[in-house]
């Protein structure tokens, strides 16, 4: 069976209750009927315990950003009072406590339905590989739901759950998206403690959400980012992180060897991607492929999963009757890796960094297929180590060059779930969310990083001619702004002429454009503002203040008004000229 997802459902006006979801979650899961997607599927009862829990605390007042949400676990991440299996019962731990991860969301008010399965340990990427039974994809019981993470994708892909946490070391938050026409998310690494979670490998692993959309996959990374002071691999955010692209950004592609692997219906949705770029202003260039490719070879032909012998490499030596055959072939092989071999292939690994570093040079993000085609299942159980190889191809790179990752579904011409993957350094995260929108027509919603909010009303505008001056620090454009009627400008005598706003009781209200700087980045900008050109607070008509380009009222006594004109591009249409340069 070849079928597409359904339209969903028109967003209802009143979210339901926590415990109306939860009714409708435990509903569609007798509708589908897909017993392997879960290696615990609590029962009904006890989450509707919780559930109505979520709905008294927000009649109390409380104010829960998921009251109303149901999500799914995969089995390495720990959740309170459920077995933790790895999908490898006689591995089954029962926590005390929640990953930390989990315990942020339900905090927030979410409710957890159930375990998912996985490929045995994480270690898998078509997710056949579980004592649990093989999940297929949503659509089609005759192709690989795509793995590790597979049975949280395929959750959120049925619509039994709003979202639901996944791992990714090589692949396995993007793959099972793809392939499942689901948005996943994998974030930079050391973003989401990974307190109570199971890695695959310690160095290269991290949480992954998949969501039905942009926006509900950010909101669920805000929540759970940030350090737990248990963690040791979380990481803080750089001060000089940037967090935008401009109108215009510069996006990389796998040049024509890079693209060689694709079946003809993936080349055709990845470049039907790359039009669709393009119209909107996207400069798009190919790249060489070679050193992604060989740092995701590496993953699979190298020592690095020694560091997954470290995790679980002990246990497998007993041999459980219940350990997945391929699995436990490839750990005891890992097993096998000398000291000087691991610190060859490390060195190895920062060459090619390196080397991909150098090849991003000028672009803000790659764009790849996320795998080069969909695999049937029967090729899978035939060939498991080879297709799950193969599905690599487009991912496998990413976490060892310390990259981050959105994936986004797109159609290609057969019609199958398919997705490309945005791809993008270390803590640019929000660029690759901003870019990846493109595809899935949501508005841009906004990652916690460190920043601050700017307001300016003049040549900083988009399309003037010091907005450069912005998008080169990686300033991020958030939206118009129009300010409290107690604003007004001046045309100040600089040459050429610049806007000078200025707080006056007898003024009315301006227009500008917010912008979001790193701190570093706002430092720097500061820097370059000449007198009379001041930052200072203004007061915007909701009520908030924020930071502002504005100027000293002693430069302005003899400056004409432009009370007529609430906008600097209101003054300049109104003129005829070209645009003003300078300052504003």
């Amino acid at each position: 069976m070849n079928t597409l997802p359904p339209e969903p459902d028109p967003v209802p006006t009143t979210p339901p209750s926590a415990t109306q979801r939860v009714i409708a979650a435990f509903e569609r899961v007798s509708e589908v009927d897909r017993p392997e997607l879960w290696t615990t599927l609590r029962a009904i009862e006890d989450v509707l315990v919780d559930a109505k829990a979520v709905d008294e605390r927000v009649k109390a007042g409380e104010v829960l950003p998921l009251a109303g949400t149901v999500i799914a676990v995969k089995d390495v991440i720990d959740v309170a009072g459920q077995p933790t299996t790895a999908g490898c019962p006689s591995f089954a731990r029962v926590p005390e406590t929640s990953a930390t991860v989990v315990a942020r969301l339900t905090a927030a008010g979410a409710v957890v339905l159930g375990k998912t399965n996985l490929d045995q340990f994480g270690y898998g990427l078509t997710g056949t590989r579980s004592p649990y039974g093989a999940v297929t994809a949503a659509w089609d019981r005759t192709k690989v739901a795509g793995g590790s993470s597979c049975g949280s994708a395929v959750a959120v892909a049925l619509g039994i759950v709003d979202l639901a946490l996944g791992t990714d070391t090589a692949g396995s938050g993007r793959i099972p998206a793809a392939l499942n026409a689901v948005v996943g998310l994998k974030p930079t690494l050391g973003l989401l403690p990974m307190t109570g979670v199971l890695p695959t490998s310690r160095s290269y692993d991290s949480v992954s959400v998949f969501a039905t959309g942009l926006a509900a996959g950010r909101h669920a990374l805000a929540l759970m980012t940030g350090p737990d002071g248990v963690d040791p691999g979380t990481r803080p955010w750089p001060a000089d992180v940037r967090l935008g692209a401009g109108d215009h950004p510069r996006i990389a592609i796998p040049d024509k060897a890079g693209l060689a692997p694709l079946s003809a219906a993936a080349r055709l949705a990845f470049e039907d991607t790359v039009t669709r770029l393009a119209v909107t202003g996207a400069i798009i260039a190919p790249i060489a492929f070679d050193a992604f490719r060989e740092a995701g070879e590496l993953v699979y032909t190298g020592s690095l999963d020694a560091e997954s012998y470290a995790v679980i490499g002990e246990f497998l030596g007993k041999d459980p009757a219940d350990s997945d055959p391929t699995v436990a072939t490839l750990i005891h092989a890992a097993g096998g890796h000398t000291a000087h071999a691991f610190a060859a292939d490390k060195h190895r690994l920062a060459e090619l960094k390196v080397r991909a570093a150098q090849a991003l040079d000028g672009f803000d993000a790659l764009l790849v297929p996320t795998v080069p085609d969909h695999p049937d299942l029967a090729e899978a159980l035939a060939d498991p180590i080879g297709v799950s190889h193969r599905l690599a191809t487009y991912s496998s790179f990413v976490n060892v060059l310390d990259l981050a990752a959105v994936t986004v579904p797109v159609l290609p011409g057969d019609r199958r779930p398919f997705g490309v993957t945005f791809v993008t350094r270390a803590f640019e995260d929000q660029i690759a969310l901003d870019l990846a929108t493109v595809c899935t027509d949501e508005p841009m919603t906004h990652y916690p990083e460190p920043g601050e909010d700017l307001v300016v009303f003049g040549a900083h505008l988009r399309g003037q001619p010091l907005n450069s001056r912005l998008t080169e620090l990686g300033a991020r454009f958030t939206g118009p702004v129009r300010t409290a009627e107690r604003y007004r400008m001046v045309l100040l005598a600089t040459e050429p002429p610049q806007p000078g706003v200025l707080e006056d009781v007898d003024g009315s209200g301006l227009d500008g454009e917010r912008w979001r700087l790193s701190p570093a980045a706002l430092g720097r900008f500061t820097a370059t503002l000449p007198e009379p050109f001041v930052l200072a607070r203004v007061e915007l008509e909701d009520g908030s203040k924020v930071l502002a380009v504005r100027c000293e009222k002693d430069a302005t006594t003899a400056a004409p008004g432009l009370e007529r004109y609430e906008s600097w591009r209101g003054y300049v249409r109104f003129t005829s000229t070209a645009g003003p340069r300078g300052h504003g």
